[in-house]
């Protein structure tokens, strides 16, 4: 094996770029994990809900394959939701092992339900710590092995290399240039794009900047307008929008709007327990028909010692807000949540550029279709972390098929403009109001327009030039605006009032890769 093969580049350090830099390095591989903040800040740390696997007596990972398909509304890879469905169980394995403290019940893993799931089948760790404990582990475990991480370090840019992959272009925390010097492959686990939305539950780290890097330097990418947003996420004026769990839901809170009755059962059959596209639409129909800013999670029907053991982080957040959720309605409202589509790869996580592989959210891997099913996300993360990191030991030059529709956008420079903080606030104002949970053409068509504007003023006027994460922002905020505006129908997480119902030609996937040349002019 060439010596840079085995020092490849794991870009981000939740649990798909963690768990690539464990499996590669127990298989002798010596990678190097850079991540922009500190090793265990990610999305994956304030994960709540926990992780979905077919372990239990009654479950099956034929059952939990048909939940997934179900869930995607039509457009989830088959060949992919079965790779999730059947090797889940042995990376839950993995991470026994790797020391993650589930949650037991008389010795047996406790298993909690969630919405869309037919079976119980969701493990969690600390309660509703169920992320953090799981980045915890996995970090201790790669110090424990010697993991070479660079913390506070970004990248900025890929560009053309030899056959091990591309060259890596990176900065310090201080903005000094550290390009790396030789073709190395390169795992992308950069994660998702949900804080690039006014309301949103991610940490500010997720921007999406591993998909415009990516889309730059050639990569397609799959599945842009599909943005799940979360049902439930604390509400008050000036207060963080904290996640409240699904799983509180799946211990039989219910939903009630400003005037106490509760609405569910009148939108799904599966009322609280519906995908959360649904649940998200309705509670956003609620507050719009009242004019109220939020609706109310009722869990005071939930044993008071059971509520407080198996959700301590969230009854500690609402306790500084005065709130007891064993007596108090919960105030919440819908936020932008997780990125369901990405970088386009295959079931080993390899790209259509040579030597470039992803995992985790950042990726299209097709398991998600068009609405992720809860508790999906970290076990993908896993399951095709596991795949790159064999890849990444035995490489085969393969890549994945294009996408149903591939639309090639052209992509010249910009002005270079300093950037201005102004600029992302703009971004993501445009993002809720007309890329958010309901669309139209006229708000899609709007944003579009916005973003170019931006995209053009922050662009890097020369290639040589380093793209900031306003130019970032911006061209991962038109890619999804124009994916949405493409999809002239509703399916899954994407919804548009003027197109309501799904529509069997959209039944396919849009797919978008960089050609160069000035934009096209609108």
């Amino acid at each position: 094996m060439a010596e840079a093969v085995r020092r490849p580049l794991i870009i981000g350090s939740g649990i798909a770029g963690l768990y690539v830099a464990l499996r590669g390095r127990e298989h002798g591989l010596r990678p190097t994990l850079i991540t922009k903040s500190r090793l265990e800040e990610s999305n994956t740390r304030y994960a709540q809900g926990g992780i979905a696997a077919a372990i239990g007596a009654d479950d099956s990972p034929a059952l939990h394959l048909r939940d997934t398909i179900r869930a995607g509304a039509g457009l989830v890879d088959r060949s992919a939701a079965r790779v999730l469905t059947s090797e889940a169980p042995a990376r839950i394995a993995d991470l026994v092992r790797y020391g993650v403290p589930f949650d037991t019940v008389e010795g047996q893993i406790s298993l909690g339900r969630e919405g869309a799931h037919s079976r119980a089948r969701i493990l969690h760790a600390g309660g509703d710590a169920t992320g953090y404990s799981i980045e915890e582990a996995l970090k201790r475990r790669a110090i424990d092995l010697g993991i070479d991480v660079r913390e506070r370090t970004v990248l900025r840019a890929l560009r053309p290399g030899g056959k091990d992959g591309p060259v890596a272009v990176l900065t310090d925390d201080e903005g000094h240039r550290l390009e790396v010097d030789e073709s190395r492959p390169v795992v992308l686990a950069t994660g998702g794009a949900g804080s690039l939305y006014r309301q949103s539950s991610n940490p500010s780290i997720a921007t999406g900047e591993g998909v415009a890097i990516a889309f730059r330097a050639g990569a397609l990418l799959t599945d842009m307008e599909f943005i799940q947003f979360h049902p439930t996420a604390f509400y008050r004026e000036g207060a963080p929008r904290f996640l409240i769990s699904e799983a509180l839901r799946g211990e039989g809170a219910v939903l009630r709007n400003d005037s106490g009755v509760r609405f569910m059962p009148g939108y799904h059959r599966d009322a609280e327990l519906a995908p959360r596209d649904v649940v998200s639409r309705a509670i956003d129909r609620e507050i719009q028909r009242s004019g109220h800013p939020s609706v109310y999670l009722d869990a005071t029907a939930i044993p008071r010692d059971r509520l407080f053991a198996r959700f301590p982080s969230i009854c500690r957040f609402l306790s500084t807000y005065g709130l007891d959720p064993s007596r108090d309605l919960i105030p919440v409202t819908p936020v932008a949540h997780y990125m369901i589509g990405g970088v386009t790869t295959d079931l080993e996580g390899r790209t259509n550029l040579r030597g470039l592989y992803a995992c985790g959210e950042v990726a299209s891997t097709g398991v998600h279709g068009a609405n992720r099913l809860a508790s999906n996300s970290l076990l993908e993360g896993l399951v095709f972390g596991e795949r790159v990191a064999r890849q990444l030991l035995h490489p085969v030059a393969r890549g994945p098929p294009p996408p149903d529709r591939v639309v090639r956008i052209a992509r010249g420079p910009g002005s270079g403009r300093s950037e201005d903080p102004r600029a992302f606030d703009e971004i993501r104002d445009t993002l809720w109001n007309d890329v958010g949970i309901v669309r139209t053409a006229p708000g899609l068509k709007s944003a579009v327009d916005t973003f170019e504007r931006l995209a053009r003023a922050y662009e890097p006027a020369r290639p040589s030039d380093l793209p900031g994460p306003i130019a970032n922002a911006a061209l991962t905020a038109s890619l999804i605006a124009r994916a949405a505006l493409t999809r002239t129908e509703s399916r899954g997480a994407h919804f548009r009032s003027d197109w309501p119902e799904p529509r069997p030609v959209w039944r396919v996937h849009i797919g978008f890769i960089a050609r160069p040349g000035p934009p096209r002019s609108r």
